[in-house]
């Protein structure tokens, strides 16, 4: 009986931290649908982003080192590293409706920490700047209201003003 009970208590625990990896970390859930791949999806949007870049994405092999550097990555619905992958499997419609775009301080602390030398933040930089030929903004400087910019470090307002002029 008290064995039951153990491995209930583990089943659910194991079940909750499923759930909460998929919600705060960027992560798919364990049954998400199948991506359906091909050829041209995946090498136009890849050749495009590593021309805009200068960046070659297919260096990257998901160390995790990016996200796991960015101060930002708890408010992210896609961690750094998943953006990459995304790209290297020509996802853009996820990648450019995505909230991490903007969120993104661009810190270069994802750059600094990759072993692979990627300018991840220039990425960054192309994506948000493909986003805004699509249509996609998620941010404009009139949502801020005085009082809001009056408590904002100015290196924030910076990075925001930064984003929109790429």
């Amino acid at each position: 009986m008290e064995l039951q009970i153990v491995r209930h208590r583990l089943q659910y625990h194991i079940e909750r931290r499923i759930s909460s990896m998929s919600e705060n970390t960027g992560l798919a859930p364990p049954r998400c649908p199948p991506i359906r791949l091909t050829r041209e999806k995946v090498s136009g949007f890849k050749i495009r982003v590593n021309n805009l870049s200068g960046q070659h994405l297919d260096a990257c092999y998901q160390c995790g080192n990016c996200s796991s550097g960015c101060p930002l990555a708890q408010e992210m619905d896609i961690l750094p590293n998943r953006v990459m992958r995304l790209v290297q499997i020509g996802q853009k419609d996820d990648i450019i409706h995505s909230e991490t775009l903007w969120i993104c301080a661009s810190c270069f602390q994802c750059t600094v920490r990759c072993p692979k030398g990627i300018d991840i933040q220039a990425v960054m930089d192309t994506l948000r700047q493909i986003a805004l030929e699509e249509g996609v903004d998620h941010f404009g400087p009139d949502q801020i209201n005085p009082e809001q910019a009056a408590e904002v470090p100015q290196p924030g307002l910076v990075g925001v003003y930064r984003k929109l002029s790429t």
